[in-house]
């Protein structure tokens, strides 16, 4: 049986348990693995039915000071034109532990329509947990930058994975 999200869990507002939540990043690099970053500084919240997230894009996750700066710039998030990077659901079903949230992700300046799959946990007394992702296409975003490397393969795929793990407790 599929209901909305609201029906399940008690009205209200819950907020992020920094502590035991992540948001995260995945893009296959030069065909070959997957390069992982996260967002560390991002905010969550649910307030009666609605899913509400941000980050900051400065927080960006990078082993290398050249890569990372090259990631702020405007081949990718032009960070200081757009410093942020943020959700809104527009609806949330759940159907069992599923959970299916479609809403808007702007980024760049660029909002467009989402739809993150998942899972959810609880409630566990006060909270509950949400495992959600989605891909998108960076370039549909303004996110452009690509370099063909010798072997003919560009250095970097167009679809980027967006995980959020996040604990969220009764307010």
């Amino acid at each position: 049986m599929t209901t909305t999200l609201s029906e399940q869990i008690l009205p209200g507002t819950w907020t992020l348990d920094k502590v035991h939540s992540t948001v995260g990043y995945a893009v296959r690099h030069s065909g070959l693995s997957l390069f992982k970053g996260g967002l560390p500084d991002f905010d969550a919240s649910l307030a009666d039915g609605v899913l509400l997230g941000s980050a900051n894009v400065a927080s960006i996750t990078v082993n290398d000071d050249n890569l990372q700066g090259h990631l702020l710039s405007p081949d990718f998030f032009d960070y200081e034109q757009f410093p942020r990077v943020s959700f809104e659901s527009t609806s949330i079903v759940r159907d069992g532990e599923t959970i299916t949230v479609e809403g808007e992700l702007e980024l760049r300046g660029v909002k467009l329509p989402v739809t993150l799959t998942g899972s959810i946990f609880g409630p566990v007394g006060e909270k509950i947990g949400l495992e959600l992702e989605t891909t998108i296409d960076r370039t549909s975003f303004g996110m452009n930058w690509q370099m063909e490397l010798p072997n003919g393969v560009t250095a970097l795929d167009n679809e980027v994975t967006l995980t959020a793990h996040l604990e969220l407790a009764k307010a």
